[in-house]
């Protein structure tokens, strides 16, 4: 075979195309060819295969799925799980994170941390916030699961949800085994955008307003250098030192150097292990996450953005040298999705306050982190911090039950909250937390015969290493 390389200006002309290509239809057919926006197509009606095996289902394998789907089989319940990726974690291991923040509470974090810890797989001593290697993560949530006895199966997205009269009762998935369908006694939305509730006719919002603006995505990757320690000043919290906004602003230097700008304001390096770096420098802005076009759009110019910054700062030489991406995340960073409207919503006051709730879940020690809407206001302050003092607050059990729907719970940062509480609790420590008391919850609803707004927080709580 010949070589088919592309040089930068080849994937530039390859990827502007492409983004047409998502945006437009094709023109090939003339005007007959163009959608009709008014134009739809009556699906017709069909039987699908049934399964009612499973006392609770869980939605979504990220981190708060996989905590819920560990808490439920763990509490005795059958429980089933459906994750979209060929992965369990979300953006843990699809998303490629790998740095971890407000870990340190009681109940699954810590385990989680053990383990990791166990595995040589987690880098600096601090307890809430460290970075781990994202491979590790997936073996290990795999096991877990397979030990709890959690009936798991990947690449499959939940596409419908079905009531029978305001109580879900039923999910239909799409796979390559076809359209199928799933009952169970409780369900768990734990998929980050809220698309069961949204799916089951849950009252939502999302951004800062009916429409937006929302937070920009990001899409990470993993590189490889020739010496990492020779690069130790421009990456974050190396060799467990605490500096970061230093290394920032020496690594974005770095990629002015090399011609280069970086769409997120804050570009970030963290060191996985040996020669392993993340790469964090993309922000992909205006994105609804429940928009196909708009996030293929988005994942293909991220893409693009990433291996056109890499391969620039290889080409500087020096301690950059070398430097190449060996893997880029298959599912690009959501933060701003769907908030399921809630029987309780955690707000600004809230913040302030330093709420506590004797239904507590989770406590929140995170700080509102607000990235900037637009390319322009990156420029000028990357994140902000909502111009308030937050305390440290809880996150009530009732924010993570459905208001409009019996017997679903919703867990990570799908769960009721505005916009600035969102922008605190949307991390992952909380999302393990709060999908390890919707799976107790849910298990004991499930056991009980009784919906999950049925069961008092005192039955289950708190969580406890």
């Amino acid at each position: 075979m010949g070589d088919i390389s592309l040089s930068w200006t080849d994937r530039r002309a390859f990827l502007q195309a492409a983004l047409a290509g998502a945006a437009l239809p094709s023109l090939a057919g003339g005007a007959e060819s163009l959608p009709n926006p008014s134009a739809t197509f009556l699906e017709p009606a069909r039987e699908l295969p049934l399964r009612d095996d499973a006392d609770v289902i869980v939605c979504g394998g990220g981190p708060a799925g996989v905590a819920a789907a560990l808490a439920a089989a763990r509490a005795g319940a059958r429980t089933r799980l459906f994750e979209v990726h060929g992965c369990l974690g979300g953006v843990w291991t699809a998303g490629l994170l790998t740095y971890i923040f407000d870990f340190d509470k009681p109940g699954m974090t810590r385990e989680l941390t053990q383990q990791l810890d166990q595995r040589h797989a987690r880098r600096h001593p601090n307890p809430s916030r460290f970075v781990y290697e994202p491979e590790a993560m997936k073996l290990l949530l795999e096991e877990l699961c397979g030990a709890a006895g959690v009936q798991l199966q990947l690449h499959t997205r939940v596409a419908a949800a079905h009531r029978d009269g305001n109580r879900l009762t039923t999910v239909i998935t799409e796979s390559k085994s076809g359209r199928e369908a799933w009952r169970a006694r409780v369900f768990i939305d734990a998929t980050g955008d809220g698309d069961v509730g949204a799916q089951a006719g849950c009252a939502w919002e999302i951004g800062q307003g009916p429409a937006g603006p929302t937070q920009p995505l990001t899409l990470n990757a993993l590189a490889v250098v020739r010496d990492a320690a020779a690069l130790g000043e421009f990456i974050s919290f190396y060799a467990g030192d605490q500096r970061h906004l230093p290394a920032v602003e020496a690594f974005q230097r770095e990629i002015a150097r090399a011609g280069c700008e970086a769409s997120y304001g804050h570009p970030t390096l963290f060191h996985v292990r040996d020669n392993l770096l993340l790469v964090m420098i993309n922000h992909e802005y205006g994105v609804l996450p429940f928009d196909a076009a708009q996030m293929t759009a988005a994942t293909l110019r991220a893409r693009g953005e990433v291996h056109r910054i890499v391969h620039a700062l290889a080409d500087l030489g020096g301690p950059w040298a070398g430097m190449q991406v060996v893997a880029s995340a298959e599912q690009i960073g959501v933060r701003d999705g769907r908030r399921i409207r809630g029987r309780y919503t955690v707000t600004r006051e809230d913040l302030v306050q330093g709420a506590r709730h004797p239904d507590a879940v989770a406590r929140v020690t995170f700080n509102v982190d607000i990235h900037a809407p637009t390319r322009e206001q990156n420029r000028e302050e990357t994140i902000s911090h909502g111009n308030f003092r937050m305390k440290p607050y809880d996150i009530p059990l009732r924010a993570l039950l459905a208001r409009d729907v019996d017997g679903l719970l919703i867990a990570g940062r799908c769960i009721s909250g505005d916009f600035l509480a969102h922008a605190s609790y949307r991390v992952t420590g909380n999302a393990v937390a709060m999908g390890e008391a919707a799976g107790k919850v849910a298990a004991l609803a499930a056991q009980t015969n009784r919906l999950p707004h049925e069961v008092s927080w005192s039955e289950v709580g708190p969580l406890t290493d």
